[in-house]
C-alpha cells in the first residue's frame, strides 16, 4: 500500500499528474500545511525507475516542511517532480504542469530546483499564480534562489569551522566541494574570497576544471572527492551520499553543504555522530534560497530582509550543535525533533 512506503510521513496530499498531449508526468507531494501553504522547488530529473521519483518527492517535501519551519517562514513543505522523458522539456509541458499547480488552489507554491531555470518558472507562471522565484528588479526579494542558498551555506561553513576547529576565519581552511553548479560554485567563490583552499569535483569534469582554474583551486574526479583529506566536506550535488559504506571513508571532521537529503537513511546520523564528525543538517544550512523566494511570494521584505534572515542560519546551527553536545544526540536527530515540534508533529 502507498501508506506503507518507507518515506511516507503522514503526507497530507500526494498527487500524480499526466498530460498525454504534452507527455507530462509529474508528482506533487504536500507534506504539511500546518504553518501555511506548502512551498518547495520543482525538480526536473530523469529517474531510473518511476518509484524513485515518488521517493524523491516524498523525501524532499518532508525536508521542505522542516526547512521552512526552522527558517521561521509562514509556509509548509511541498515538492514538485517532473519526470524527464526522452526529449527535452517543452513550454507546453511546463504550462501543463502550471495547470496542475493551479488545480491545487494554492496549497502548493512552486519554486525553481534542479533541472529548472528562471525562464522555465516564468513559463509555469503563465498557467498559475502560485509560483515564486521569478525574475525581479534589483534590490527586491526573489529571482534565482541559487545565490541565496550559496550565501547561507558559506555562512554555515564559517560557523562549523569556528565550532569544530576553533577558527574565526577561513584563511587556509581546506574545503572539498562536491558539485559546483549554481550553489556549489557560488559557495566556492565566497570561500575563495576568504582565502580558503579548495578541492572541487563535479559530474561535469570540465565545469569543475574551469572553476578550479578561475579560483586557483584543485579539481579531482567525482569518485575521489568524498575521501579527500580536508577540514570540510561540502556536498552540493544530489542527496543520499552519506551512507553506511561512505561515512567510514570521510576524511574531514565537518560535513556542511547544500545537497538535500544527504543522509541515505536515518541511522546515518548516528554514524556521523559516532565518528565525531560535525554535521550541519542540510535543510538548515541550505535555507537561503527558500527564504529568498518565500519573501518574494508573500511580500515579506526586500533584499535586505532576505540577507538578514540568511544571516540567522549560523545561530540556528549553533543551537542545534549545542543541544547535540549537551544531550549526546546526533545533530540531525536534534534538528528533526525541533522541526517536527514546529509543524505540530513533535
Amino acid at each position: 500500500m502507498f501508506w506503507s512506503h518507507p518515506d511516507f510521513d503522514g503526507h497530507e496530499d500526494v498527487h500524480f499528474f499526466t498530460d498525454s498531449a504534452t507527455g507530462l508526468q509529474a508528482i506533487i507531494a504536500i507534506h504539511s500545511t500546518h504553518l501555511g501553504p506548502s512551498s518547495g522547488g520543482v525538480r526536473y530529473w530523469r529517474y531510473a525507475r518511476d518509484a524513485d521519483a515518488l521517493t524523491d518527492a516524498l523525501r524532499l517535501s518532508r525536508g521542505m516542511s522542516y526547512k521552512n519551519a526552522m527558517a521561521g517562514l509562514p509556509v509548509g513543505g511541498g515538492k514538485g517532480v517532473i519526470l524527464a522523458g526522452d526529449t527535452p522539456k517543452t513550454g507546453d509541458q511546463l504550462r501543463a504542469f502550471g495547470k496542475a499547480v493551479e488545480s491545487l488552489g494554492g496549497r502548493y507554491v512552486a519554486a525553481e530546483d534542479v533541472g529548472m531555470s528562471e525562464v522555465d518558472m516564468e513559463t509555469i507562471a503563465s498557467a498559475t499564480r502560485h509560483v515564486s522565484g521569478l525574475p525581479v528588479a534589483s534590490g527586491k526579494a526573489g529571482g534565482d534562489p541559487g545565490p541565496s542558498t550559496a550565501k547561507g551555506v558559506y555562512l554555515g561553513i564559517k560557523a562549523a569551522v569556528e565550532q569544530k576547529l576553533g577558527r574565526g576565519d577561513l584563511s587556509g581552511v581546506h574545503v572539498a566541494i562536491q558539485g559546483v553548479g549554481s550553489v556549489g560554485g557560488g559557495t566556492a567563490r565566497l570561500l575563495a574570497r576568504d582565502g580558503a583552499r579548495l578541492t572541487l569535483a563535479d559530474a561535469d569534469e570540465a565545469r569543475a576544471a574551469a572553476l578550479a582554474g578561475e579560483l586557483g583551486a584543485r579539481a579531482v574526479s567525482a569518485d575521489e572527492i568524498m575521501t579527500i583529506e580536508a577540514d570540510v566536506f561540502s556536498p552540493n550535488a544530489l542527496g543520499a551520499i552519506l551512507t553506511e559504506a561512505s561515512i567510514p571513508l570521510l576524511a574531514a571532521p565537518i560535513v556542511a553543504g547544500a545537497a538535500n537529503n544527504q543522509l541515505a537513511v536515518a541511522a546515518d546520523a548516528a554514524r556521523l555522530h559516532a565518528r565525531g564528525i560535525l554535521y550541519a543538517p542540510d535543510y538548515v544550512i541550505n535555507a537561503g534560497g527558500i527564504i529568498n523566494v518565500t519573501s518574494e511570494y508573500f511580500h515579506l521584505g526586500d533584499r535586505r530582509f532576505v540577507e538578514a534572515k540568511i544571516a540567522e542560519i549560523p545561530a540556528r546551527l549553533k543551537a542545534i550543535w549545542a543541544e547535540s553536545a549537551a544531550g549526546g544526540r546526533p545533530a540531525a536527530e536534534v534538528a528533526d525533533a525541533m522541526a517536527r515540534t514546529l509543524i505540530g508533529r513533535g
